[in-house]
Parts: C-alpha cells; structure tokens; sequence
C-alpha cells in the first residue's frame, strides 16, 4: 500500500486531506472508485459495505438495538467510576460471531473522566463492548458516545 503524507500544519485543504485519505481506503479496500448504492440500502466497494439511513440509537441500562453494519450509541447518564467499567450490549443482526468490530468513544455530554474502549466482543447477532473509565479519580458525569463498524468475516 502507497503512504499518503496528510498535511496538518494547514498547507493543505480539507479536499486535498479528504482526497488522500479515501485512496488509501480505495487501495486498501480493494474499492476503487466503484461504488454503487443497493436496493438493500448498502453502499458497497469491493468487501466494504456501508449502510444508509438511520444509524443512531439511545442505550437504556447498557443496552441497545440498531441493525445497521456501522453507528452510534449514546449511553445513558453515566456515573462510571475511575477505573470501573460500563458494558454496552448492542443488538445487532448484521453481526455474526465471526465478524470483526471496530469500536470508539467519545464524550457525548460527559466532561469527565476518560472513555477507553477496553474489549469488544462480537456474537451471533449482537457485539458487547466494554468502555473503562481510564481516569485516576474522575468519575463520568453524562453521556458517552460508543461509534461502530462492522467488518463482515
């Protein structure tokens, strides 16, 4: 695979930036410049698939549903303690056991503590992910924001 050099002192605009950063994914995807919008609701490009549509959803005791093969989950208000973690269940039926699924966090209107993902583990129609509050005293204090991709197997 080429290297792409990303400029981010400013040198180079958010096109050229964008630009860059989707060859990498064409080559690395193997999708070209190819692709096309299913019936389904899939974009697709090679082995890479993206849904369309809604893809956000609100957990209620650690839990959530949305079939889609990427999104966001806000969590509930959270108290996590430092170092204690919340277990986020998402059920999810593009998911096979067999899939790999990328996961990240971000403060959604929590200001503190520090979400770390710490595990994700995909099942037969859901994935269970794991964020550590990787803060030494801090506990969270609001919401959190789990993003995720599924990489069918």
């Amino acid at each position: 695979m080429a290297r792409e050099v990303l400029d981010t002192t400013g040198n180079d605009d958010r096109g050229t930036l964008i630009g860059r950063i989707n060859a990498m994914f064409a080559e690395l995807y193997g999708a070209a410049t190819s692709a096309t919008s299913t019936v389904a609701g899939l974009i697709t490009g090679g082995s890479f698939k993206l849904d369309t549509g809604t893809k956000t959803a609100a957990a209620t005791a650690g839990a959530a549903t949305l079939n889609k093969s990427s999104g966001i989950v806000t969590s509930e208000a959270l108290t996590t303690a430092a170092a204690a973690n919340y277990t986020l269940t998402i059920t999810n039926s593009a998911i096979a056991a067999a899939d790999i699924v990328l996961a990240s966090v971000a403060y959604g209107t929590a200001t503190a503590g520090t979400p770390v993902v710490s595990r994700v583990t995909p099942g037969a129609g859901s994935v269970v992910i794991v964020v550590k509050n990787d803060h030494a005293s801090a506990a969270f204090d609001g919401t959190i924001k789990v993003a995720f991709a599924v990489l069918k197997a």
